[in-house]
């Protein structure tokens, strides 16, 4: 879900906005001057630039890279409104952990999250190998600072101070184990680093993405509701690759530009939980009932896809990495006090009738601000038949999630 500030700083190439622009991590502060127009609030970061200002050349683009930056922004500069006027001056001020930066999705999402302008503390946690990777990340000239801790004993001092924490840990499916036993793997794995979290820094923004997030988040909501710290603010289930998946393969099917596409996704995170809203795809665009097919069931296995073609030898770690780092990204913008910052996440909800539901929401200071429900009035009647058939599969996993918890709970 693209995020509508008007100076954004994510992930992804230089010569875009919105969340593909956090390749700016700098050396020395710059600065961005720009004029807003309120019609483009739907649209996401420089789209709505009228003028581009850097006082400094950026530490990873480099001087032709941010001449580049400056030029690619001059035209679409010249049609804005020029009535308001904003100034921003981002500071590396925030703290970051990642739970599990050893692995697949780890690493190449601690790299992602090094480049931010906003991260002043990358803590990289992992019960191996995590010193290598803190030692080759440290090596990249972007502000932020990078630490490790290997294992249990050092797990309190990597969340100290914490502004969000990132828990990417859990172990991959491996021959002759069945999937019960790799949910209680990783649902184990998840309860006891938040039971660490909730230890050290209950105020942090949390973001899920261990799978199966449709009952790790749940899982999670059950542990720090027994330590007392609980805020349904704050806790996030990352659901933002099927946004990047959905945006993606629209702009393929129909031929568009992909930094204008956005496309809303909500329910779950896993098979027909998974409902990409195509009727509420902007800039508006008609699809074939064969198109809105093919897109769903393609946007709900793309995970598959990927399995497949890497033959056996891992699964979505780059693309999972990718997205996990543009929700970070729009967090920290969120806790900098951007007001405009807005993605899709499995949260605490109240939209339907089940407890926890992904949908787009309203990002602020506190957490989720808002949830926008517009998005779920006027569905067609495709989407209104795959809601209600998501919703049995989704409290299911829910409520999996809930008893695992408890039973926990009164085992200890």
């Amino acid at each position: 879900m693209a995020a509508t500030s008007a100076a954004t700083f994510s992930i992804g190439t230089t010569a875009s906005h919105g969340p593909k622009m956090s390749s700016l991590s700098q050396s020395k502060p710059c600065a961005l001057r720009f004029n807003y127009q309120n019609s483009l609030k739907s649209f996401s970061g420089l789209k709505a630039a009228l003028s581009l200002r850097c006082e400094s050349e950026s530490s990873f683009l480099g001087k032709e890279g941010a001449v580049a930056l400056r030029g690619s922004f001059a035209s679409k500069a010249q049609k804005a409104d020029q009535r308001t006027q904003y100034h921003l001056q981002p500071q590396a001020s925030y703290k970051v952990a990642v739970l599990g930066a050893a692995g697949g999705i780890g690493q190449p999402l601690s790299l992602l999250i090094k480049m931010s302008p906003l991260v002043s503390d990358l803590h990289l946690y992992d019960i191996a190998n995590v010193k290598g990777v803190a030692a080759d990340l440290s090596h990249c000239n972007t502000p932020s600072q990078v630490r490790d801790f290997t294992g249990n004993s050092e797990l309190a001092n990597s969340l100290k101070g914490v502004n969000v924490v990132v828990i990417p840990a859990g172990v991959p499916r491996k021959p002759g184990m069945t999937r019960d036993d790799l949910f209680n793997l990783n649902a184990g794995i998840v309860k006891n680093l938040v039971e660490a979290v909730a230890d050290n820094c209950p105020d942090a923004f949390i973001h899920i993405i261990s799978n199966p997030v449709n009952s790790t988040v749940p899982i999670v909501a059950e542990v720090l509701k027994e330590k007392g710290v609980y805020d349904p603010k704050k806790l996030f289930g990352v659901t933002t690759l099927d946004v990047v998946r959905a945006n993606t393969f629209v702009a393929q099917k129909k031929n568009l530009k992909l930094i204008d596409v956005d496309v809303p996704v909500v329910g779950g995170h896993a098979g027909i939980t998974i409902l990409p809203l195509l009727s509420k795809t902007k800039p508006s665009v008609s699809f074939t009932d064969e198109e809105i097919q093919e897109l769903t069931v393609r946007i709900q296995n793309a995970g598959t896809e990927v399995v497949e073609a890497k033959a056996g030898t891992g699964s979505a770690t780059l693309s999972m990495a990718y997205a996990a780092a543009r929700f970070v990204e729009s967090s920290l913008r969120a806790l900098d006090g951007d007001a405009d910052v807005y993605e899709c996440a499995y949260v605490q909800s109240d939209l339907t009738e089940l407890p926890f539901f992904a949908s787009r929401v309203k990002l602020g200071r506190k957490g989720v601000e808002a949830f926008i429900s517009s998005d779920l009035q006027g569905l067609t009647e495709y989407e209104q038949k795959a809601l209600a058939a998501l919703k049995p599969e989704l409290k299911a996993s829910i409520e999996k999630g809930i008893a695992f918890a408890q039973k926990q709970t009164v085992a200890a």
